[in-house]
């Protein structure tokens, strides 16, 4: 079947739908899948500006097919988010060659409409919902090319925005007053969450120092109290204990019921944003003060959610300068602190017992191996060499080059080595605060990681080698502390401060929107109706007061659509000021008058201007009552009153 005239604009309006609609899908989609899609796009506009026929239906069938199959390769199951919302774009680019009768047209557009909403799946952002929006204006107006082909495309664009508009306000009442729940409406499939970064449960060299390449942000904190000092925050995250010659995993750990240590000094509250991460660990300054609500602190006192962060999550906490770790501790805590893979690292045990055998205080061994690292000309770097086997002692003895979890593994592995029960902390160090919220920023690029050692009758101390030999890492940041020339993310490069200043404006922004948009949650609700007056709102109240003011709004907009209803268009207007120009020599038209007898009569009265005003109402008619309407009729209303301006009654 060729495609007619209309049908030509409304398979190019489709087309520019599914073009607008499926291009922020591009960085989540296989790479060969975004380019099939364009090529499906491209087919259609072939066939439509040359007049071809769409293709058969047997040729569909087979591209289907192999559509699919490459879907199937690809994810190896139909089931999930990423396959699903990759067959719904095949489909989607699929249907418009089949395009055949306004109905497939429909179908189209829904299939717009909900591609668009599916943007959300992968991102929550601001760059998000402007596309989303330009998606929809875009597909609006298509559905109004659907129905109506006498409008240009001026006016369906312009008739789109001005649908979309009246919706606003209806948007508005929703957002604020529909009742918020914890948890999505649906649920999303396993796969929702396999793009999520940040540390893991294990650590590797090089695991870490590949993450803070990134400059995303893990976090946000605002402070209510005093902001510690950089050298002072140490934002404590997983906790590795099992080591089985390179790599430290996570161990078990039970869950305790209160904070079994002592907190002093000045204490300072803190609002923390995590980013959701799909892991079950929160953050806390060390040592954290309490436990926020849906947490637990461990054994090993580390924060833990009952559910994996996989949605933005926000809690309060509280921090003191000073905290006694407790003096007592389980056995078998501090046994499995001391186990190490047998056969490895031989030159590293000498070492450990070297320094044990010349320190044989707790306290005063932590500090010799810490003045050993200080001593022993170490390199702080993004890039280290690889290691072999035996990676603490080529670390220690030969390469001396490496980055956070270089230092604290080997820290650790030395400390048990001499008899000191010892484990591996990961978190992020330091952050850095926004000028333009005074939100403290803690990104990838500050993750970190540190030693913790069991000294008798003090506790859990923390020791961090890095400090000792990068002290600027931990006072100034990952930027003061690498060498020049080093990989670090744009932003954290001196020589382009001004996109830090960007960032900053951009990231005030993003948290705003995470804020008060997307962490809209049930407290933040109450907290604002509260505001408004309306105490202790629940959801009876709030559905009626929706309900009361989404009526409000209909009966404006009623209103509203009645007072356009009896305004004169740009024709209108232009026509009645021909009667008016007639007027005073008696001319003026009857309320009864069709535009042709009206010019009829015209001409009997004064032949002289039989010919102009005839041709004016002809004109009028035509641009009224004819097949098309124009382009743009403000310039034709404009067109029409100049001609009867220079008639001369």
């Amino acid at each position: 079947m060729r495609l007619a005239g209309s049908a030509r604009v409304r398979a190019m309006w489709l087309a520019a739908s599914v073009a607008v609609t499926l291009a922020p899908h591009v960085n989540t989609l296989p790479t060969w899948l975004s380019g099939f899609a364009a090529l499906m796009l491209l087919w259609l506009c072939w066939i439509v500006l040359h007049g071809l026929r769409l293709p058969p239906r047997w040729l569909m069938l087979v591209v289907v097919g192999g559509a699919v199959a490459g879907v199937l390769l690809t994810f190896h199951s139909p089931l999930g988010k990423d396959p699903g919302v990759a067959l719904l774009t095949a489909f989607l680019a699929l249907k418009l060659l089949e395009t055949r009768a306004p109905r497939d047209g429909y179908v189209v557009v829904l299939l717009c409409y909900f591609m668009q909403l599916a943007q959300f799946f992968a991102n929550q952002s601001i760059a998000t919902a402007g596309l989303t929006l330009l998606g929809t204006v875009v597909t609006m107006a298509t559905l109004i090319t659907l129905n109506s082909e006498r409008l240009g495309t001026t006016e369906r664009l312009r008739l789109s925005g001005l649908m979309l508009a009246q919706a606003v306000p209806f948007m508005l009442v929703l957002f604020v007053l529909f009742p918020r729940v914890d948890k999505p409406l649906w649920g999303l499939p396993s796969d929702a969450f396999g793009g999520s970064t940040g540390l893991s449960d294990s650590m590797t060299p090089g695991s870490i120092s590949d993450l803070t390449l990134s400059g995303a942000i893990a976090f946000r904190v605002r402070f209510d109290g005093f902001t510690p000092a950089a050298a002072q925050r140490y934002w404590r995250g997983p906790v590795m204990n099992d080591f089985d010659g390179r790599t430290w995993r996570v161990a078990s750990a039970r869950m305790l019921a209160k904070v079994p240590y002592q907190v002093s000094g000045p204490r300072t509250s803190y609002e923390l944003t995590l980013e959701p991460h799909n892991r079950p660990w929160l953050f806390a300054l060390e040592m954290p003060g309490g436990t926020p609500d849906n947490a637990t602190l461990m054994s090993d006192y580390q924060l833990v959610s009952r559910t994996p962060v996989r949605n933005r999550l926000r809690y309060m906490l509280s921090a003191h300068t000073a905290v006694r770790p407790g003096r007592s501790e389980d056995a078998a805590i501090l046994e499995a602190a001391l186990q190490l893979p047998p056969d490895f690292n031989p030159r590293t045990r000498e070492l450990a017992q070297s320094l044990r055998s010349e320190n044989a205080d707790g306290a005063a061994l932590i500090a010799a191996a810490l003045r050993h690292f200080s001593l022993s000309k170490f390199t702080y770097t993004l890039s280290p060499p690889l290691l072999g086997r035996d990676s603490v002692d080529e670390f220690l003895f030969d390469t001396r080059r490496g980055f956070c979890e270089h230092f604290a593994s080997s820290f650790v592995f030395l400390m048990r080595a001499a008899g000191m029960p010892a484990r591996v902390v990961t978190g992020y160090q330091g952050g850095e605060i926004n000028p333009v919220d005074d939100y403290l920023e803690v990104r990838q690029s500050d993750a970190h990681a540190w030693a913790e050692v069991w000294v008798a009758n003090q506790g859990w101390l923390r020791a961090d080698p890095t400090a000792t030999v990068a002290p600027s890492r931990v006072q100034g940041g990952l930027a003061m502390a690498v060498p020049e020339g080093e990989p670090l993310p744009l932003a954290l490069r001196p020589a382009f401060s001004w996109v830090r200043e960007i960032r900053y404006r951009l990231d005030a922004v993003n948290n705003g929107w995470n804020q008060w948009i997307l962490g809209y949650n049930p407290q933040r609700q109450k907290e604002l109706l509260e505001r408004l007056g309306m105490q202790s709102p629940d959801w009876h109240t709030m559905t009626i007061a929706m309900s009361v003011l989404c009526g409000l709004i209909m009966l404006a907009l009623a209103g509203w659509a009645l007072a356009q209803r009896g305004r004169l268009d740009p024709l209108q207007r232009a026509w009645e000021r021909l009667s008016q120009k007639l007027a005073p020599a008696g001319l003026a038209r009857k309320a009864w008058e069709g535009p042709l007898d009206y010019a009829e009569r015209v001409g009997l009265a004064r032949p002289e201007l039989a010919a102009a005003v005839r041709e004016i109402a002809r004109d009028y008619c035509g641009l009224r009552y004819g097949a098309g309407q124009p382009a743009a009729p403000d310039k034709a209303a404009r067109q029409l009153v100049s001609r009867i301006n220079r008639l001369h009654p």
